[in-house]
């Protein structure tokens, strides 16, 4: 894990530095509800220990299940916010077919470009995209969308959801900060230490499409997961060049995943989208 932002809501971070003993996580969630919502990790780990998932203790098995939060409780009902039985059903729903994105999950209350307030910002949402190297290692990314900020195509360096001018169009890059939460996922074989490098540098995917990214204001946090399961030898993908590589493509996609979250929202609530 690689958290950036200066007002992170998180959980079970600090276990993941490669300093620690955990090597292994059995879930990651992304929810909404600001630090209430991070009782959702709650309702995952009664799943997980229901089907005798977790780290094996001897008196019983323990799950590991990280988490991180977006603030938006001021979109809708601040009462309504995902809590343990909401994680709990979220695994029971829990699918590998290809998700939808947008207004989805912790997409749901995601808004960008509050700077002029939430009469002129825009839907944010929920995201996803994946990318196949050229040795065959897979690197997936699903990202929730919360920024301050505008979303910036990078091929154009046009605005594709940001915060409206009153007159048309949209005002200028707010200079304060965002919330973007997200998990790169790669077929590789990486231990610890290189895994947390991916994720470090899966940040610049961030960087490129949303501005200013990791300030102070920031609840940033990107998670990385490395799954074994390429069919290449342990030692071919732990070389430093490998794991550039592959952190090169975790930023790319994840920059990737961010414009199909804004791409993909709908209008609620009155907010408007990209799409509309």
């Amino acid at each position: 894990v690689d958290v950036r932002g200066g007002a992170p809501a998180t959980r079970e971070t600090d276990l993941l530095h490669p300093l620690h003993m955990v090597e292994e996580v059995h879930a990651i969630v992304l929810t909404g509800g600001s630090a209430f919502g991070l009782d959702a990790a709650g309702g995952v780990m009664r799943y997980l220990e229901e089907h005798s998932i977790g780290i094996d203790i001897g008196v019983a098995k323990v799950p590991i299940v990280p988490a991180a939060a977006i603030l938006d409780l001021g979109f809708g009902s601040a009462s309504v916010r995902p809590d343990a039985a909401s994680g709990y059903r979220a695994c029971e729903q829990a699918t590998a077919e290809a998700i939808p994105q947008g207004n989805i999950g912790a997409g749901t209350g995601a808004t960008v470009g509050k700077l002029l307030g939430p009469g002129f910002m825009m839907k944010g949402g929920l995201g996803s995209a994946s990318t196949r190297m050229d040795d065959g290692t897979l690197v997936g990314a699903i990202v929730v969308v919360n920024a301050l900020g505008d979303v910036i195509d990078p091929q154009t360096q046009q605005v594709i959801a940001g915060a409206r001018n009153p007159l048309g169009g949209f005002i200028a890059s707010n200079p304060f900060g965002n919330t973007t939460i997200a998990v790169i996922a790669t077929s590789a074989y990486l231990p610890k230490g290189a895994t947390n490098k991916v994720a470090q540098m899966a940040h610049d995917g961030i960087a490129q499409v949303i501005r200013p990214a990791h300030t102070m204001f920031d609840g940033d946090t990107v998670f990385a997961l490395a799954l074994g399961t390429a069919s290449q030898p342990k030692e071919a993908a732990t070389t430093a060049s490998q794991v550039s590589m592959i952190g090169a493509t975790a930023a790319a996609t994840l920059a990737r995943a961010i414009l199909n979250a804004v791409r993909n929202a709908t209008a609620l609530h009155g907010v408007p989208a990209a799409q509309t």
